[in-house]
């Protein structure tokens, strides 16, 4: 069995940091988003995992994920030459899976309490094809699935207007190797009304064709970080669950730790308040200022004079004698933020990367 996990996508809901940053190479809890798939199907005990990439995208995945090696994984880059559809990404993936079955598991997903209960499920059961459901109150803009009277799954339906109940599809499907017969022959898939191939249209084939077609449901928890009120929540769970701190060990500079606080190498954090869950990056420089809970720091970042909480700071950002204080923010790689001449109450930044700010 192999994997496959995309990292193309425009990133549009998540702009304008994605303008200049692939949106799964943003950080959550300090690490790359794409990092929790692959972490996440490693578990399993697959081992092969197909990434897919665009045309403009392969030198930066390549350089960030490498060869899988860190994980214990082989990774297979695989071109996706138009952004016409997830069906289409496992569509161009026909080659690197050579007949085996499959998981495909959406590179800006995070199924926080992993799926090896779904995997070994299609394991043992090995039906054509599985796809998974959560309770989900906005299930209209999701894929949602139909049963019949005895349970069984009948239609699957992108966002549908009236739904039967709350279920949904999140980003995780299986199939095996007769999902490629819907791209082929008289009676193949079309794309949709805005020119995609969509992820529930080989799946219904298969129904409609009288393959196995099951649905598990997930009860674990999970993010789908696609916009930016999403992200800052998804970075709040992952530091309240996951992180383990490790400040106490750290020199007296006069600063004060609280609850959970991880710290990178290098780091030097002088005469401040850092109350956590917080994570810190290396070579972080934090002075005379607050960090309060739910933030992120990565690498190279300075803080000095200032108050920041409930934030995503990527790399090399730089905060300075800001006043107010910083809260409910992401801000990209290199951006300066700076006091400026107009006093004004609490900030919320959503900016890209290389800005300068005065406030």
């Amino acid at each position: 069995m192999k994997a496959i996990i995309p990292t193309g996508g425009r990133g549009t809901r998540m702009q304008p940091v994605t303008f200049s940053s692939n949106k799964h190479f943003i950080p959550i809890a300090n690490k790359p988003l794409i990092f929790y798939p692959i972490e996440t199907i490693a578990e399993t005990g697959i081992k092969e995992i197909g990434i897919t990439y665009n045309p403009e995208t392969y030198e930066q995945v390549k350089s960030l994920l490498g060869d899988g090696s860190q994980w214990g994984l082989t990774f297979t880059y695989v071109l996706q030459e138009k952004p016409i559809g997830l069906a289409n990404i496992v569509e161009v993936c026909e080659e690197f899976l050579h007949g085996d079955p499959f998981v495909f598991h959406l590179g800006d997903n995070i199924f926080a309490d992993g799926i090896v209960e779904q995997v070994d499920y299609f394991r043992k059961n090995k039906p054509n094809g599985l796809v998974t459901m959560i309770h989900h109150k906005d299930n209209t803009r999701m894929g949602v699935p139909y049963f019949d009277d005895r349970g069984r799954l009948v239609k699957y339906v992108e966002k549908p207007a009236n739904p039967p109940h709350d279920f949904a599809i999140p980003g995780l499907y299986f199939a095996d190797s007769n999902f490629f017969k819907a791209f082929k022959g008289k009676d193949r898939i079309q794309p949709s009304a805005r020119g995609e191939y969509e992820i529930p249209a080989p799946f219904q084939w298969l129904i409609d064709h009288d393959y196995k077609v099951e649905v598990v449901e997930y009860k674990g928890k999970w993010l789908d970080p696609g916009k930016f009120d999403d992200w800052i929540k998804a970075n709040q769970y992952m530091l309240d669950t996951r992180l383990v701190g490790n400040a106490e060990g750290l020199p007296d500079t006069g600063s004060v730790f609280e609850n959970r606080v991880q710290v990178g190498e290098n780091c030097s954090i002088v005469n401040s308040q850092v109350r956590g869950p917080v994570v810190i990056g290396d070579n972080v420089v934090i002075k005379n200022s607050y960090i309060g809970p739910y933030t992120s720091i990565r690498d190279e970042t300075v803080v000095e004079d200032s108050h920041v909480e409930n934030s995503v700071l990527m790399d090399g950002v730089k905060i300075l004698n800001v006043d107010q204080p910083i809260d409910c923010s992401l801000i990209g790689s290199q951006t300066v933020v700076t006091k400026g001449n107009r006093p004004t109450s609490t900030v919320k930044l959503f900016v890209g990367n290389k800005c300068q700010i005065e406030l």
